[in-house]
């Protein structure tokens, strides 16, 4: 009955019906440089809109750069003072990470927010071009690095700007769904035990553990950059295609319990912009308030170790 709980306001004077346009109401962006992975289609996509609309440079890292550049015109076309770059970025590749960030870091840009949206889900077995299982490398491996390569650019632009970093991680409540273990540390790459349903949940509990354990980190060196993660909420998808008549009937009233995407892109915007999230870090938010995360999510020991294993995956120091 979580839904039911989301169609009211929480703490924040929001909830899972507020849309990303809302939360952000009033808030004036300008001067701020921000970076959104994926986003040319669903959630990113109306999160960089919107947050171009509050006036923030938005930098859309994307695989497709040509979608990328038919996306920044569609929105300059309805927001002509839009402050909007498309650069590509592979995340399953390190190596296109890598070129990503020494191609950022080389236009001397500033960087306040950095949002992690982009990711694949319930893939067939597959390897990443690095040799580790696509969803997690997709989905963490790739944001974890991109972090890492643009950390000192966030701290830097937060002690010149004097205004607070903030790195948003998109997680989700399928971080509660994973393997019986949590995160398989050992059996990243196993083809036998694998399961594209409970590998996405691990992706996304190690979101939510990067998301933690970073804080943590920032907080210890007294770094002006916050890091929360967030559930988006379950967004609408064409969920009739091709079923029949039981199977539709049950997915209409699924589809009505549904976020749209304004509705869902509206949390990553509101830990992005609002006030209300200042100096507010190590937490994870649903329906642009503070929700509960689960005992792995939480578990400083798990999250120290995926850090340890994500720097041995990219081989950082």
């Amino acid at each position: 009955m979580t839904w039911l709980f989301s169609l009211f306001n929480g703490a924040s004077g929001f909830s899972g019906n507020s849309k990303a346009e809302e939360v952000t109401n009033g808030i004036d962006g300008t001067g701020l440089t921000a970076i959104v992975t994926g986003a040319t289609s669903g959630i990113g996509l109306e999160t960089a809109r919107v947050l171009a609309l509050r006036g923030v440079h938005v930098v859309m890292s994307v695989r497709n750069v040509k979608a990328g550049k038919e996306v920044k015109e569609s929105i300059c076309e309805k927001i002509p003072n839009a402050k909007l770059d498309v650069m590509e970025l592979d995340l399953s590749s390190q190596e296109s990470v890598r070129q990503f960030a020494a191609d950022y870091i080389s236009k001397d840009l500033p960087l306040h927010i950095l949002i992690l949206n982009a990711g694949i889900s319930s893939q067939p077995f597959t390897l990443s071009k690095d040799n580790i299982e696509l969803q997690f490398a997709t989905n963490h491996i790739g944001h974890f690095l991109l972090t890492n390569l643009l950390l000192d650019t966030m701290k830097k632009t937060a002690d010149k700007s004097q205004k607070e970093g903030r790195i948003v991680v998109v997680s989700s409540e399928l971080h509660k769904m994973t393997y019986s273990e949590g995160i398989k540390f050992d059996k990243i790459n196993d083809e036998k035990s694998y399961s594209a349903f409970y590998a996405y949940g691990q992706s996304k509990l190690a979101n939510a553990l990067h998301a933690k354990e970073l804080s943590r980190r920032l907080k210890e060196e007294g770094a002006n950059v916050t890091v929360n993660s967030l559930h988006p909420g379950v967004i609408k998808t064409n969920l009739q295609r091709n079923q029949g008549f039981v199977a539709s009937t049950i997915s209409r009233v699924i589809y009505t319990f549904m976020k749209n995407i304004p509705q869902g892109a509206a949390t990553s915007c509101y830990v992005a912009l609002h006030p209300q999230v200042k100096g507010v870090s190590g937490e994870y938010f649903a329906d642009s308030n503070i929700a509960k995360a689960s005992k792995y999510a939480l578990s400083p020991e798990m999250a120290k170790k995926l850090w340890d294993f994500s720097l041995n995956l990219t081989k950082l120091k």
